[in-house]
């Protein structure tokens, strides 16, 4: 099998599960040392690391809470220290907090959490990571199509926090672009093992708007985000590649 990320080393926020999971294996299977980060499911994390392990190639869970932005810079900097350098960043990381913006009864912490690590938290790892990027570096960053598109009520904080790291990513192919840094988006779509679903009508009413009529699978869009991160990609910046299914067909 091919390897074109021999040689690099990446980053993926919220490895430990679902999309981030799948990730870290097909990077880590392309060649990549890599680097993720978790939260609290710490057995997740290592069971994560010893199947890398077990397949000859190399990762290493850090925790670290992304709503905590003041801990971006040591999260880069470990990552450094353990690997020798930086080349693919993964923004993967991120909560859902579902709500209509005009129930009485809404508790906003949870929200204000959704905003510091979908948004503030994300541009707090680029900012860092931007620092220590090699030549040829890439970022990817993980959107959904509710980033373009809120397709039901009640998701109106969400949507909002994927559309502003959607634009946030597209200055970022700018800024860095003269480094020949590239940074792009992936929207993903309802994936199996993702985030918690919404109740089983919604979700019913979901899928069957998707042109393809079913969930995705986390290796799908580990998928498309390898491809962003391949040296195949090294044209491609500015971009928002569409992994959903056909939600906004």
């Amino acid at each position: 099998m091919s390897k074109p990320l021999t040689g690099k080393v990446a980053l993926v926020t919220g490895g430990s599960r679902g999309l981030g999971a799948a990730t870290v294996r097909l990077l880590a299977e392309q060649g990549a040392n890599v680097a993720f980060t978790y939260v609290s499911s710490e057995k997740q994390a290592q069971a994560v690391v010893d199947e890398v392990h077990g397949k000859g190639a190399k990762a290493v869970a850090f925790q670290s809470d992304q709503a905590d932005t003041s801990r971006a810079p040591a999260l880069i900097d470990d990552v450094v220290a353990h690997f020798g350098g930086l080349d693919i960043l993964v923004n993967n990381a991120a909560i859902s907090v579902a709500g209509t913006v005009d129930d009485p009864d809404a508790d906003t912490a949870p929200l204000d959490r959704m905003h510091a690590t979908n948004y503030l938290g994300v541009i707090a790892v680029i900012r860092a990571a931007s620092r220590v990027l090699r030549t040829g570096g890439r970022i990817i960053t993980v959107s959904s199509g509710l980033g373009s598109r809120v397709g039901a009520p009640g998701l109106a904080d969400y949507s909002a926090t994927k559309s502003g790291i959607e634009r946030y990513t597209m200055g970022v192919a700018r800024d860095l672009g003269p480094r020949n840094i590239t940074a792009n988006v992936v929207e993903a779509g309802l994936m199996e093992g993702g985030m918690q679903p919404p109740d089983p009508e919604t979700l019913k009413a979901l899928v069957s708007s998707l042109s393809l009529q079913r969930m995705g699978h986390p290796d799908e869009i580990a998928a498309a985000i390898a491809f962003l991160a391949s040296p195949t990609a090294s044209y491609v910046t500015g971009a928002v590649l569409d992994a959903h299914g056909g939600y906004n067909a």
